[in-house]
């Protein structure tokens, strides 16, 4: 157990630190115009995950999973795991529960971060 958590620790301390910088280096060229930063680091951690779901399964390498996926991909994207659980439905025929996934998924996140702002400024405004 103490391995597990030191490899998500560690994975999720290299992906939260790789995107910053990512974060920072496109802030710095575009501008805080449109939160571009952190689609372009969700497009390629999301890109990165399914590239690496194919790679570690054909190579045997499941066991890197943790490191990885939960751990660094976890920690530079902020919805890792989001679109390949909507892939996944949606391969396996599962059309309207992938929509419904991903509406819910983005609807609620938003509404979860309206309510969240609404409370935190009614106790500290």
């Amino acid at each position: 157990m103490h391995m597990t958590v030191l490899q998500v620790a560690l994975g999720g301390a290299i992906g939260a630190v790789l995107r910053f910088l990512a974060a920072v280096g496109i802030l710095r060229l575009v501008g805080p115009r449109f939160p571009l930063a952190v689609m372009k680091v969700n497009i390629l951690g999301s890109f990165a995950i399914g590239m690496f779901v194919i790679y570690a399964a054909q190579r045997g390498l499941a066991h890197l999973t943790l490191l990885i996926m939960t751990g660094l991909l976890g920690g530079f994207t902020t919805f890792s795991a989001f679109p390949l659980e909507a892939v996944n439905l949606f391969e396996r025929g599962s059309m309207g529960q992938a929509l419904g996934y991903v509406t819910l998924s983005v609807v609620l996140s938003i509404g979860g971060l309206n309510l969240g702002l609404m409370i935190a400024r009614g106790i500290w405004a």
